[in-house]
Formats: C-alpha cells, sequence, structure tokens
C-alpha cells in the first residue's frame, strides 16, 4: 500500500531534537546536516527528502522489522569542527545506530573519523568531494550522493569537444577542488586554460571574471567558463551582465543546481551540462510518487536535495530490512556492500570497494521556457553508471 500524505506528517512527528534514552524497538538514525549556515537550503531539502523517503519506503508505517526508526537532527551549521563534535554526540549520547549527511564537503570530511572511531556507519548525503570516498575514506563510509567524479565525468561527456577551451571559475574549499581535478581528469579532447578559486562567501566576481575573460578572450575555437559552485552567492548573474558571449564568443557552462541557483541559467538558454537530478528527468515510480507527494505537501516539486534526502533514506531501509532489522555494523556493511536499491533516480548500486553508489547522470540543455522561472534542463541523454569510469581513489 502507497504512504499517504497523512502518514508523512506522522512520521515527521518522529524527529527529536536532542538527546533522548535509546530503546530495544527502535532504531535511532542521526541526521547531521546544514539547518542553518551557508548550504541552509541544501539541508532543508535533504531534511525533508530523508523523511518523505523513510515514509515511502516503510510504506507508511516508520518502522522496519517491527522497530520504530527514529530520526534526531543535529545542526552542523556548515562547521567542520561542529559537526565532527555533533556526530560524536550522536553516536556516543544519542546512541544512534546509523547517521546520515551532512550538506558540506568540508564539514563531512571532519566527520569521517568519528564514524571510524566509534565504529558505526555514516552514510554521506549530499557532501561532494572525492577525497570522503577516496584517501580520507574508511569502511564505516557509504554514499548515495554523487562524487566530484561522476559530476566531472557527466560535465565532460557534455563539453568535451574538440579545441574547446575551458577557464573555471570554482570555490576554493574540497567541493571546488575536488571537481576540478576530476573534472580535469576526464577531459580528453578540450583543454582547461585557467582555474580561478574564489572565496565560498565571494559576493564581488569581477576580479576573478576579468582574469578568465583575460585568459580566453583571445583564444581561437568556442570558449566557456565553467563554474563550479554551490551555496552562497553564485556568479551567474555577474556573468551574464556582462554579456560574454556577445562581446569575446565566450559562453557558461555549469552542472546542475537548486531550483532557485537556476533561475539565473535563464540568461543562457542553449547551455549544456551533466546534472544529478531534476524533477523532470527521471521516468520511474519512486520519482513520480515523489513529485506527486511533493506537490501535495509543499504546492512546489522536488528540487535536487529532496531526491538524494530520499535515496539515502532508501538505502538504509533497504539495508534494515535486509538484516531484519539487526544494526550490527560489521553485518549492515556486508549487507550494503554490492547492495541495489531503487530511487529517484532510477537504480543506485553501493560499489564494495569504496562504497560510492554508482547512478545515472543526466546531459541536459538550459531552454528558457516562460512556464518556469528557472531555465528547465532539458534531457539531452541519461548516462548510465556503466558508461562512466569513476576512478577508485581509496587505498583498501
Amino acid at each position: 500500500m502507497r504512504p499517504t500524505m497523512r502518514r508523512f506528517a506522522l512520521a515527521a512527528a518522529l524527529v527529536l531534537p536532542g538527546i533522548a534514552p535509546a530503546a530495544g524497538n527502535e532504531i535511532r538514525i542521526a541526521h547531521v546536516y546544514s539547518k542553518t549556515g551557508p548550504l541552509e537550503a541544501y539541508g532543508k531539502q535533504t531534511q525533508i527528502g530523508l523523511m518523505m523517503g523513510l515514509d515511502y519506503a516503510t510504506g507508511g508505517t516508520m518502522t522496519v522489522a517491527g522497530k520504530k526508526l527514529v530520526v534526531i537532527e543535529k545542526d552542523d551549521q556548515g562547521k567542520p569542527d561542529v559537526g565532527k563534535s555533533l556526530l560524536a554526540a550522536a553516536y556516543g549520547d544519542d546512541k544512534a545506530d546509523i547517521a546520515v549527511g551532512p550538506s558540506s564537503s568540508g564539514v563531512a570530511l571532519a566527520m569521517l573519523p568519528v564514524a571510524e572511531e566509534y565504529k558505526k556507519i555514516l552514510l554521506v548525503e549530499p557532501a561532494v568531494a572525492d577525497s570522503i570516498t577516496g584517501d580520507k575514506w574508511n569502511k564505516y563510509i557509504f554514499r548515495t550522493g554523487r562524487n566530484s567524479s561522476q559530476d566531472a565525468i557527466g560535465n565532460a561527456v557534455a563539453s568535451d569537444i574538440p579545441g574547446l577551451s575551458i577557464g573555471i571559475l570554482a570555490q576554493d574549499y574540497a567541493f571546488g577542488r575536488d571537481a576540478v581535478k576530476a573534472y580535469k581528469e576526464a577531459l580528453k579532447k578540450a583543454k582547461i586554460v585557467h582555474e580561478e578559486y574564489l572565496p565560498t562567501a565571494t559576493t564581488d566576481f569581477t576580479a576573478g571574471i576579468q582574469r578568465l575573460v583575460d585568459a580566453l578572450k583571445d583564444r581561437p575555437g568556442p570558449k566557456v567558463i565553467g563554474v563550479v559552485w554551490a551555496g552562497g552567492t553564485p556568479p551567474f548573474g555577474a556573468l551574464a551582465a556582462l554579456d560574454l558571449q556577445k562581446r569575446y564568443g565566450i559562453a557558461v557552462g555549469s552542472g546542475g543546481n537548486i531550483l532557485p541557483a537556476m533561475t539565473a541559467y535563464k540568461q543562457f538558454p542553449g547551455m549544456e551540462g551533466a546534472t544529478y537530478y531534476y524533477f523532470g528527468i527521471p521516468k520511474n515510480p519512486v520519482n513520480e510518487w515523489l513529485v506527486a507527494n511533493h506537490y501535495k505537501q509543499y504546492k512546489q516539486p522536488p528540487d535536487f536535495f529532496t531526491a538524494g534526502g530520499m535515496s539515502a533514506a532508501i538505502a538504509l531501509v533497504e539495508a534494515l530490512k535486509r538484516t531484519n532489522g539487526d544494526t550490527a555494523t560489521n553485518k549492515l556493511i556486508k549487507t550494503m556492500e554490492g547492495m541495489s536499491f531503487e530511487t529517484p533516480k532510477g537504480k543506485m548500486t553501493f560499489r564494495p570497494e569504496d562504497h560510492q553508489a554508482m547512478q545515472s547522470m543526466y546531459h541536459f540543455r538550459i531552454k528558457a521556457d516562460p512556464a518556469f522561472p528557472w531555465g528547465v534542463p532539458e534531457l539531452v541523454r541519461e548516462i548510465k553508471p556503466e558508461e562512466m569510469n569513476v576512478p577508485i581513489r581509496n587505498k583498501r
């Protein structure tokens, strides 16, 4: 029986703000995410998706094998030291069996050793940096979120053409640096001629953009500024105001993003890239349920990270069903390695070597549709997991 929104409301009521005693008939899930801070919008979407996913995957009961699922929220504020201490408190004081999160790659990297210390699973969603399932990884880390290499390979499919000169505008922290490193490795034909890294809190992009223009404007052939930006003030408005295509023949490219950020994409019709998710692209029963129920509950479509939160919830419930509610870490690890599960994006599979969820990406082209306030990413083609040679970067 499909869950109803009445049941979803009941499920949401099981979120606990802080410490509570553990009970033998409970499975306790800590969600450490940016409830506030620069990635607050991402965190809110992930939390909504997580709760909707638990509702969906349990048929509205919020139980697995007779045990009640209890979600404990923790606000890391986007600060690595805060996230690290909150995860330790969740495992130690709150007796969380499993943790999900965080929103920020920097916070995630600080949290990885805590999962290893407490010998409990941390399911990373949506932090992206390759190093999370790369050289900083340990066996307690799984990830449903895509990694930088998956982003990069998808975007390389969309942009790797002979003679293309690329200037990169990225954030100067783990997310931006790892993404560009992976993108450079994925490119075979196009060439990156300049990399510009700016602080995450940047609001004035004038100098950085000018350096990119200077590096690109006199080069022959097609030219593009590739943007890698998450949260804060994105640079798309500043780029659009300069009309670089008309003045210098310089296009703008980027990957997918949340809908509010994609309002700026409407100024770049024809822009191509690869996205993790857009509600109108995947055609499967899980996404149909998510879109329909999210519209009912919130009067708007689900966004980028809502789908990610739902995928994390489905993965957890599927694993717990297979262990008959047993939360013993080693049993969960054995169960989850190689496990496939259905998500709003279709099937994902945890790769045994690094616990990264292998998944599709979507090559898109932006259309300026008057029916939507954002630039609409129209599907060019689905890039399936088997098409992407995602490097295994850990030292297992």
